[in-house]
């Protein structure tokens, strides 16, 4: 098995929150917003109640929770792995976390060249096996950048 870098992790303080969030509204999953109205924010929505688009691209699971974008964020953020957190004021206007008076961010790094061999391909979990969450055909989505 490949020793691969996760392309988005989560704080402590994330995982937190996101555990709060499911215990209210059950299995979520999120989706990096490039949105005018939240910015850059990644949105929390309940599973299935967010339509994942035909080519949005399966970044990681962070606690659990599969992470998308589309392929126009993907461009901009393919060189980073993410990290999600969560800090003090609203969260976007129809992602779960607004209204817990903590917010999710996200947070980036450049991968280093050693890492950027090793990053975790896209659509996979981190268990190295594929998530059919979002795709009807249940087939594996791999992007080769």
């Amino acid at each position: 098995m490949t020793d691969y870098i996760e392309r988005v992790t989560a704080t402590p303080a994330a995982l937190d929150l996101l555990a709060q969030i499911e215990k209210r509204h059950g299995k979520v999953m999120f989706h990096q917003s490039g949105g005018c109205c939240d910015g850059s924010s990644p949105m929390c929505y309940p599973v299935g109640e967010f339509q994942i688009g035909d080519r949005d691209i399966k970044m990681g699971v962070i606690g659990g929770a599969p992470f998308y974008m589309s392929p126009s964020q993907f461009e901009y953020w393919q060189h980073t792995q993410l990290i999600i957190d969560a800090i003090p004021g609203r969260g976007g206007m129809f992602s779960l976390d607004n209204g817990t008076e903590r917010r999710f961010l996200t947070r980036s790094r450049v991968f280093t060249d050693e890492e950027h061999a090793r990053r975790m391909p896209i659509g996979v979990s981190s268990d190295g096996l594929p998530d059919q969450v979002g795709f009807p055909t249940g087939q594996r989505r791999d992007v080769t950048l």
